[in-house]
């Protein structure tokens, strides 16, 4: 709408008028308001905010939505009902600080392979990126071992049941069982622990 401002005067001279009440001068009231650009508004674009860079480091995007709007409701329109050549970006690249390098990460120490002496224990070695991705880019001198000895205490005190024969058995990592028996080591306790299947019934 176009407005204007409509007052009743009287002239008293060539150069001086009154400002009088409206109901002194004669109807009707010249009108005050007349509408203007009769053509409607054509649909626009419209781009809300920037959403944060993803991901957090590195080379990532920033997104934004786009929508078509009515020019004259706003309600929101189809895209097609928009120019399609003045449409804003919905993304952009960005670039935050750079993100931390791959890493050895190790698990824990799984059960040594000996019952009793000298064995070997192992642990799960990987490369991994900042988000547990695997990765080829670790510095393999860096590489922690996947692979150390260990050792088992032996319990001589723990009692050896004979009367079961399948919980009678030589310890794996003895060797030498069969010399025990030629050389009557058997009625020693601890002989007799670690060649128990050997030294059954001796």
């Amino acid at each position: 709408l176009q407005t204007r401002e409509v007052l009743c005067k009287r002239r008293i001279s060539a150069t001086e008028e009154k400002i009088l009440d409206d109901s002194a001068c004669a109807p009707p009231r010249p009108s005050f308001t007349e509408p203007c650009n009769n053509h409607s508004c054509p649909p626009e674009w419209l781009a809300l905010d920037w959403s944060e860079c993803t991901p957090s480091c590195g080379p990532g995007y920033r997104h934004r939505v786009v929508l078509c709007k009515s020019g004259e409701s706003g309600d929101t329109l189809p895209e097609s009902k928009c120019p399609k050549q003045g449409r804003p970006t919905s993304r952009v690249r960005c670039n935050l600080q750079r993100c931390p390098p791959p890493q050895w990460v190790m698990g824990p120490w799984g059960e040594c392979s000996a019952k009793c002496g000298l064995g070997q224990e192992m642990r799960s070695v990987q490369c991994l990126t900042h988000t547990g991705q695997p990765s080829n880019e670790c510095l393999d001198h860096q590489r922690p071992a996947a692979m150390q000895q260990c050792k088992s205490n032996c319990d001589l005190t723990l009692p050896v049941s004979t009367d079961n024969p399948e919980e009678c058995k030589d310890v794996n990592t003895v060797a030498y069982c069969p010399l025990v028996l030629r050389f009557k080591f058997c009625s020693r306790p601890y002989f007799r622990q670690m060649c128990c299947k050997t030294c059954q019934g001796h």
